[in-house]
């Protein structure tokens, strides 16, 4: 007899011997990303065989053609919104009814130990799994759901099925549909390391399947992409696949097959898949002399299952020696850091002792990165502590530098302000209830600038917090996460007494205005000044009689007098003469008929002065100059002690007592629990 052929080897011996074991790596490499959080492994990728294909393409067929059941769940949208690493193991049959082993089944990856017996169930889970990362609407996710079959019908393979490719968002479908669908498939079909299974309708242009276009993008010499022409028994009569399938139209290494799949029809009846299989056979013989002669190795769902497995084998035994190699080079960088974390702890002493220690280096680390006393400086930006001294200086001083006091009062809010500090009388004096006034409520203004700037000190601590994370808390989840929140709590308890106090520096400033201090310029400078101001403005333009009528005078710092004040009575009081001291009621009875009766206008509800536009001009400038110049100085002390506030209240009582708290929250806790 001559040696067997590979065709001749049962299938149970094609790729049993790798496939399983990649199949084992990617359960290890997903339960550590899931149990520990560790992605480093996610940058490995294994070998799979990626399924592609747009909507209706027929992708759900071919993956329960492989099986051999009904467990994908169906529908007009799309029915795959995450993807499905689907893993499925050829097992031996059992000898009795009763044995476990001849029966098929399937097992979740976030069900482990469960074994689904029942394929209905398995639809109804991997339903559930989907809404519960998505939702019940058409939304999608990249978290894989990964599933295990275990069958005597199937060959070893490894695949991913990914949501069909769509154009036109429909119903309650996100907006960017397509571009995500998009960038998800790109993600798995660009490794190296993946087997592209392009599956295209054999009902529509084949030379524009999306699937093949994706595969061209990340594969363009197709030499690890494997077409799948499916729906054969549904087109165009007088039309045929041949060219495809022989590669002519567009050339693939790995080839195509075509399959014919179960209709909508055999589906809603629930026809056996064992049917349809007996029925895409029948379809290929009746067509094997006219139209698929000679192509009996690229035809039917069993062929391609077949191929599918050697293809997967033989690139896993190509890829082997890199995957190798990377996995040592991970394992010696994981073995470094696991001696880092030194040796098991096993008494409570010394479990104490390195929680002691762990909290010690990460205070210090603390107090190093607000000091810039830390090993790894950057050069590149600024960090820790030098962020906190540039929200000091080049944020909150400068904003403060760029405020114009006065550029929320009009000429017209000081003139009412005047009147109605003045009373019934006239204006013989600037009053200084307006000045006191006004300045009160620029000083109010300090206060959201000086309450924002600690908020941004803190937001800077805590990204010192999480930079300066011990490498031993690696090896302690639990206890980073406790970290973090003892430090988040009591960095936000050091805001509250550094925010009584910045309220307490603004309503000190507001509730005594010094018009004593030395850099105020008080009323004397002030009227000066203003005299200079008026007569420069008034230089350009004839003046008036009353203009004429006010000239320098002398004044003291409580009363800040108006020049002229004699002027300014002869002005605004002459019209109450001293050569009449008659009453009216005496005037009036000179006459032998009393007059017409005259009738006032009553008082508007909102009454403004009518002033002229040169009336109290050097009032207005005068009250300018006195507020601009107390306010820069309560802007400067502003500047000094807001930051001040914050250094002591905050970042300093961090540096201070932080490691305290953490003996007092973590270390005394632990040690008596």
């Amino acid at each position: 007899m001559g040696k067997k052929s590979n065709d001749d080897v049962p299938s149970l011996f094609i790729g049993s011997s790798v496939i399983p074991i990649i199949n084992k790596l990617q359960d290890i490499f997903s339960s550590l990303s899931n149990d520990i959080g560790d992605h480093r492994l996610t940058g490995l990728r294994l070998p799979q065989v990626v399924v592609v294909g747009s909507q209706s393409s027929g992708k759900s067929s071919v993956l329960e053609a492989l099986v051999g059941r009904d467990f994908l769940p169906r529908g007009s949208d799309i029915c795959t919104r995450r993807p499905l690493l689907l893993q499925l193991e050829k097992c031996p049959k059992g000898i009795g009814d009763n044995n476990d082993d001849c029966l098929e089944w399937g097992e979740f990856g976030h069900f482990p130990e469960k074994r689904f017996y029942d394929f209905s169930a398995i639809r109804r889970e991997i339903l559930a799994e989907t809404e519960k990362e998505v939702g019940v609407k058409k939304g999608i996710s990249d978290k894989q759901i990964r599933l295990k079959i275990c069958s005597p019908n199937v060959l070893n393979i490894t695949l991913v099925d990914l949501p069909g490719i769509t154009k036109v968002p429909v119903g309650d479908q996100p907006s960017d549909i397509e571009a995500r669908i998009r960038n998800m498939i790109m993600s798995y079909i660009k490794q190296d390391t993946s087997i592209i299974l392009a599956v295209s309708p054999a009902n529509a242009d084949l030379a524009n399947s999306d699937a093949l276009k994706m595969a061209k993008e990340v594969d363009p010499t197709g030499t690890r992409t494997i077409g799948v022409i499916t729906k054969l028994d549904i087109m165009d009569k007088g039309t045929d696949a041949r060219n495809f399938l022989l590669g002519k139209v567009i050339p693939l290494r790995l080839g195509y097959i075509g399959v014919v799949n179960r209709s909508q029809e055999d589906i809603n009846k629930n026809r056996p898949i064992t049917e349809a299989l007996a029925y895409e056979d029948q379809f290929f013989r009746d067509h094997h002399v006219h139209v698929y002669r000679g192509l009996s190795d690229r035809c039917g769902i069993p062929l391609l299952a077949k191929k599918l497995n050697q293809i997967l084998e033989q690139h896993i035994r190509n890829v082997l020696p890199t995957l190798k190699t990377d996995l040592t080079s991970h394992l010696v960088a994981v073995e470094k850091e696991l001696h880092a974390y030194g040796e098991a702890l096993d008494s409570k002493g010394e479990k104490g002792a390195m929680l002691l220690n762990i909290l010690t280096k990460y205070s210090e680390a603390f107090s190093a990165e607000v000091d810039g006393n830390t090993q790894a400086m950057t050069t590149k930006e600024l960090s820790g502590g030098a962020r906190i001294h540039h929200v000091f200086q080049s944020i909150f001083g400068k904003s403060l530098e760029d405020v114009d006091p006065c550029e929320d009062l009009s000429d017209e809010d000081i003139r009412i302000a005047i009147h109605n500090a003045t009373g019934p009388r006239n204006a013989l004096f600037v009053p200084e209830v307006p000045f006191e006034v006004l300045v009160r409520r620029q000083i109010a203004r300090l206060l959201d600038p000086s309450i924002q700037c600690l908020r941004f000190v803190y937001d800077e601590l805590i990204k010192i917090s999480r930079a300066c994370e011990a490498v031993e808390l690696r090896r302690f989840s639990e206890l980073r996460r406790r970290l973090e929140d003892v430090t988040a709590r009591f960095l936000r308890d050091g805001v509250k007494p550094a925010e009584r106090m910045i309220t307490n520096l603004i309503e000190m400033e507001m509730d005594y205005i010094n018009s004593s201090h030395p850099n105020f310029i008080g009323g004397t400078k002030a009227v000066d000044t203003a005299q200079l101001e008026l007569k420069a403005m008034q230089a350009g333009r004839p003046q008036s009689d009353n203009d004429k009528a006010a000239p320098a005078g002398t004044s003291s710092t409580r009363t800040w007098g108006v020049p002229a004040v004699a002027s300014l009575f002869a002005s605004r009081g002459s019209s109450v003469g001293n050569s009449s001291k008659r009453h009216a009621a005496e005037v009036v009875h000179d006459f032998d008929q009393a007059p017409p009766v005259i009738q006032l206008k009553n008082p508007p509800l909102v009454l403004r002065p009518g002033e002229t536009d040169t009336e109290y001009q050097v009032e207005i400038i005068v009250t300018k100059l006195l507020i601009t110049s107390y306010y820069d100085i309560v802007r400067r002390n502003i500047q000094d002690l807001v930051p001040k506030a914050i250094m002591h209240y905050l970042v300093n009582h961090a540096k201070r007592n932080l490691l305290g708290t953490f003996i007092e929250k973590l270390y005394r806790h632990s040690m008596s629990s």
